[in-house]
């Protein structure tokens, strides 16, 4: 959640940042962003910070798995058999998804959670901002 949350502030500000400097497309007036540009800076860092930490949250939820009779268990390369699969910690159940089920399996799952995601940072980083507009706060990470 931790690397998820921080990859998602560093990415949106860092957007703003850098439309409001170059101010491409016209998207700027006045050093300050519309509400479908923060909207859009929102959905790209959501898009960025979901498909970066995805594969963690994957693993999270395998090892979780581990616990539950037969759950354990992935369809072979063949697809006849399963494979009983245990795991001694985080990387080995990296590596062991990747051995079983290929690169791709990390990501299983990542765009019907997106659809769902995506949106719902988008509109967090536009209430973020409207509420920090509204309080007159001025929020700055050091550089």
């Amino acid at each position: 959640q931790v690397p998820y949350v921080g990859l998602n502030f560093a990415v949106y500000e860092s957007l703003k940042d850098w439309l409001i400097k170059s101010r491409p497309f016209g998207l700027v007036q006045d050093s300050e962003l519309s509400v479908t540009t923060r909207l859009a800076c929102g959905a790209a860092a959501g898009t960025i910070g979901q498909t970066v930490a995805y594969p963690l949250d994957v693993i999270r939820r395998r090892m979780q798995m581990t616990g539950w009779n037969h759950a354990a268990s992935v369809i072979t390369g063949d697809g006849r058999g399963k494979v009983p699969l245990e795991y001694t910690g985080m990387i080995d159940a990296f590596r062991k998804t990747v051995r079983h089920e290929g690169f791709g399996a990390l990501y299983k799952g990542l765009v019907p959670n997106s659809v769902k995601v995506v949106p719902s940072i988008a509109l967090a980083f536009v209430s973020y901002e409207m509420v920090k507009d509204i309080l007159g706060v001025e929020i700055r990470i050091s550089d």
